[in-house]
């Protein structure tokens, strides 16, 4: 049978494991049951979407072969921009399907129509804001840069982001996806890009996590007067 002195110090490393590690084991529930709680539609912002949205035929459009692209067409996108079609070349440049013009950036009026494809009438712009960087903390991190940010008279402070230079429409933000995207990040215990399961903060807490049941277990062992008897009978 385990000696006393070293279950004394088991049930020491077990109790002061489980008080480092609480507030990340809450955290870790407090998220999981959030998750499991929420329509990942809804955190995508579905409700306040279009989702009936059927982009606009053209007519007329010159062939991609007029463009003036020194290096040639690998990828092509149609946009329909304030009513107007263009060409997406090469995740790069944007040109008019009709006159093969070259377009370096739409504009705020441009970007609302976008948006007004994309998302529920009813709903009504509040501002328009230009970004050009973000951080890695932003609601809009990861995507096409420089972008207009379209803010929303609504409860959820809604905005809805489309990117300058190639006019699309590229996310829907509100609060509800917010406190999902801060409870990922404690969940994940990333708290730059949330999305690295390899940090080594969550290696690390993951590691505890495991010794922290385990000392449990072998303290429940060593303390059970019931492991106890069995052990004294086999002895005898």
């Amino acid at each position: 049978m385990v000696k006393r002195h070293t279950a004394k110090k088991i049930r020491k490393t077990h109790r002061y494991l489980g008080l480092f590690l609480g507030i990340q084991f809450l955290f870790w529930t407090i998220s999981g049951l959030y998750f499991s709680w929420t329509d990942i539609d809804e955190i995508h912002g579905d409700q306040f979407k279009n989702l009936a949205y059927q982009p606009k035929p053209f007519e007329t459009l010159i062939s991609p072969s007029q463009l003036n692209t020194k290096v040639g067409i690998s990828t092509i996108e149609l946009r329909d921009i304030n009513a107007k079609p263009y060409y997406w070349i090469n995740n790069k440049h944007l040109y008019s399907a009709l006159d093969g013009t070259l377009k370096n950036e739409i504009t705020s009026e441009e970007a609302v129509y976008v948006a007004k494809n994309y998302m529920q009438a009813d709903l009504e712009v509040s501002n328009i804001e230009k970004i050009e960087t973000v951080d890695v903390q932003h609601e809009y991190r990861e995507k096409l840069l420089p972008a207009y940010v379209i803010s929303y008279n609504h409860d959820e402070a809604l905005k809805a982001y489309v990117s300058i230079k190639d006019g699309k429409f590229q996310t829907v933000r509100h609060r509800a996806w917010r406190w999902f995207d801060f409870l990922w990040m404690t969940h994940t215990m990333d708290y730059e890009g949330r999305d690295n399961f390899n940090t080594l903060v969550l290696r690390a807490f993951s590691l505890l996590g495991l010794i922290t049941v385990l000392s449990g277990f072998v303290l429940w062992i060593t303390s059970s007067p019931t492991i106890r008897k069995i052990i004294k009978r086999v002895k005898n």
